[in-house]
């Protein structure tokens, strides 16, 4: 009886998606805002919340087992004067980024706005101001698109499925709530976060996998129905241009309009989380400047500018954004090494942003060498070495090179397209992170 329960119950959750796949036809909006986020290439994560006080973390609770009786004492000293919209904003918008995908409930259930459906929130901490309503103010002030990241996984609540789930056993619940009335109370959240804060750019969700075998299994359906055609379908409703994207580790589902990799290329799985093919979808590569995603006081791993801005330039020259994450510190102050490279990069892209927005992935995959993106009959050729009298481009698709030269200052740079096979002439030496040579192609 068993094997037949479960065997229905896989029927149904596959009818469910492919109703959602035969249902679902994006809005022109939709389509228009798919097109502008493939061409913004460049956003801003932000990690933070409680979990920040202990320095350890957005997993803590998770990985030391504190119980939700504990936990919840965390909210009566979150208290992060600090916290400055306009700074943080414009701290984005100077490192040459388009979007802001901000936390609103991350898996320890605490909400950063003035819920009705939640005690555990922002207004009800010693700071009593709501987060997502600053900072939506401020992008829209400052015109730069929100992103609300919202977790459908819950370490805290008795109606989250947890007895099913992966993670948070050790939270201390012992009640098996409603799984309906947790669909129901996250269908009322983000009914409030797309009804009260304006124009969103887009929901980013996380947590999916806590009900799936984990990554790399053979089999990944859910073992409980998440409702998502449901959900999915309120946000259409709700805002018909917001983008949706989940975080599952999967090929993306029905009515989803973006894929999203974690601390990984598309095309690349070397954080063991990116068994999925990259789609035809909009994408977008997540990626943290240290170790860790939300704030961490040990982690002084942090990546170096160069490697940052390599980061964006291959992201992308296989076709995706990369949004590139900070964890702040529960003061509200954003730590200068953070603040540093977003500068630095930010610099980079006054000079050689044409080489990245609008763009799209050239014909080879980057390599040691560097990497190629294009647009409008140009090739930019982006050099991560230090000499590139040895690169040599081969098959290349176009049937001649009109011009060549140097996107910082115009330099001419001789270069022979001989069979296929694109030569530099002129000495080009990179003394920077990526210099960037322009093949002004014909066809």
């Amino acid at each position: 009886m068993k094997k037949i329960l479960s065997l229905l119950f896989a029927i149904t959750i596959c009818f469910s998606v492919f109703a959602q796949q035969t249902a679902y036809t994006p809005a022109a909006s939709n389509l228009a805002a798919r097109k502008w986020f493939s061409d913004a290439r460049f956003g801003l994560f932000i990690h933070w919340g409680p979990f920040s006080i202990p320095g350890s973390g957005e997993w803590v609770m998770n990985e030391r087992n504190v119980t939700v009786k504990n936990y919840t004492r965390l909210m009566h000293f979150f208290n992060p004067i600090e916290f400055n919209a306009q700074q943080w904003v414009g701290m984005a918008k100077g490192a040459g980024m388009k979007y802001i995908t901000l936390i609103t409930r991350h898996h320890d259930g605490f909400s950063m706005w003035d819920t009705k459906f939640s005690d555990f929130n922002i207004m009800n901490s010693p700071y009593k101001k709501d987060v997502v309503k600053a900072m939506a103010a401020e992008c829209h002030k400052q015109g730069i698109k929100l992103f609300l990241y919202y977790s459908l996984l819950d370490w805290r609540r008795d109606d989250y499925s947890y007895w099913t789930g992966r993670t948070g056993k050790g939270t201390g619940r012992t009640v098996h709530g409603k799984w309906e009335d947790y669909i129901q109370f996250m269908k009322n959240q983000l009914t409030e976060l797309l009804t009260n804060y304006g124009e969103i750019g887009g929901i980013w969700f996380d947590g999916y996998w806590d009900q799936t075998a984990p990554e790399g299994a053979a089999d990944r359906t859910p073992w409980i129905d998440w409702h998502m055609a449901e959900i999915y379908g309120l946000i259409h409703k709700l805002q018909p241009q917001c983008l949706i994207g989940n975080n599952h580790h999967l090929s993306p589902l029905p009515s989803e309009d973006f894929q999203m990799f974690e601390q990984d290329l598309p095309g690349e799985n070397k954080s063991g989380l990116s068994f999925q093919q990259a789609s035809a979808l909009p994408l977008e590569a997540c990626v943290t400047i240290n170790n860790s995603w939300g704030f961490n006081i040990t982690d002084t791993t942090y990546k170096s500018t160069e490697q940052l801005i390599h980061t964006l330039v291959k992201a992308g020259a296989v076709n995706a954004n990369l949004l590139l994450n900070i964890g702040p510190m529960p003061n509200g102050e954003v730590q200068p090494e953070f603040k540093e490279r977003l500068a630095s990069v930010g610099s980079w892209l006054k000079i050689y942003g044409e080489s990245v927005y609008n763009t799209h992935g050239g014909y080879l995959r980057p390599a040691e060498w560097g990497c190629l993106t294009e647009k409008e009959g140009r090739v930019f050729v982006h050099l991560f070495g230090k000499d590139a009298s040895a690169l040599a481009l081969t098959n290349f698709p176009y049937a001649s090179i009109k011009n060549a030269y140097l996107l910082k200052n115009h330099t001419p740079v001789t270069v022979q397209l001989n069979g296929g096979t694109v030569t530099i002439s002129t000495p080009v030496t990179n003394n920077g992170a990526d210099e960037v040579i322009v093949l002004e192609t014909g066809k």
